[in-house]
């Protein structure tokens, strides 16, 4: 099935509702999870770049889990912002975790490179994949973790139809239209592993996870 690209940002307030009210508790859960597993014996420390953060969920996750991270959570939707950034009050991390609206690509981050870059979803929204590859080498520190997960994109129509049923068969008429619209714009492991060959990242790792997604991962050389 070939790939049908969707819009890059969520703007609208009742889809950036119902998306921050949807239960992602199993894929953010494992997010943080894989993450310790590919990066063994690491702790997260300094400043943490996520791209894509939506309403910061895994920003959040992430702060709980490395106590020593600060978190720059990036995204082009401020509607997604407005929500992260009551959770971030809410729960008592505005000295530790800080949202920034911008778009990919851009020079206007708060630091012009980090100790670690997480991304959640993104990649399947762009329409150049490279945006986000080029964004990793651009702000990632010598031997920075890089950790990169994303939907997969199923085999036909049919089988993204039964992903929808089977994960999201509980959530809102707009998440699930999301989530189905999403499975059709996802990126494949053959192309993934091609960008990332474009991209000069050839020893970045990838794994498909479960049926739906992949993850990649791996450390940005040292600049010449």
């Amino acid at each position: 099935m070939n790939r049908t690209p969707e819009p890059e940002l969520m703007l609208g307030q009742e889809q950036a509702r119902a998306y921050f009210e949807a239960d992602f508790e199993e894929p953010h859960s494992r997010f943080i999870e894989l993450f310790a597993r590919s990066f063994p014996g690491d702790t997260a420390a300094g400043d943490v770049l996520d791209l894509g953060c939506g309403p910061a969920d895994i920003s959040l996750r992430f702060a709980r889990a490395y106590p020593q991270a600060r978190i720059h959570g990036v995204d082009g939707s401020e509607a997604m912002l407005k929500f992260g950034k009551e959770a971030v009050c809410r729960e008592g991390f505005e000295e530790r975790v800080q949202l920034i609206h911008c778009t990919l690509p851009t020079m206007e981050l708060p630091q012009k490179s980090y100790d670690g870059v997480i991304s959640n979803s993104l990649l399947h929204h762009l329409q150049d994949p490279q945006v986000l590859w080029q964004t990793i080498k651009q702000f990632s520190r010598p031997a920075a973790p890089v950790f990169i997960m994303d939907l997969m994109r199923p085999a036909n129509e049919a089988q993204a139809q039964e992903w929808v049923a089977t994960y999201a068969a509980t959530a809102a008429e707009v998440v699930k239209y999301d989530f189905y619209h999403s499975l059709l714009a996802a990126y494949r492991p053959d192309e993934v592993r091609s960008q990332l060959d474009e991209a000069g990242l050839t020893h970045f790792s990838l794994e498909v996870i479960r049926d739906r997604y992949m993850i990649v991962w791996g450390k940005v050389g040292r600049r010449l």
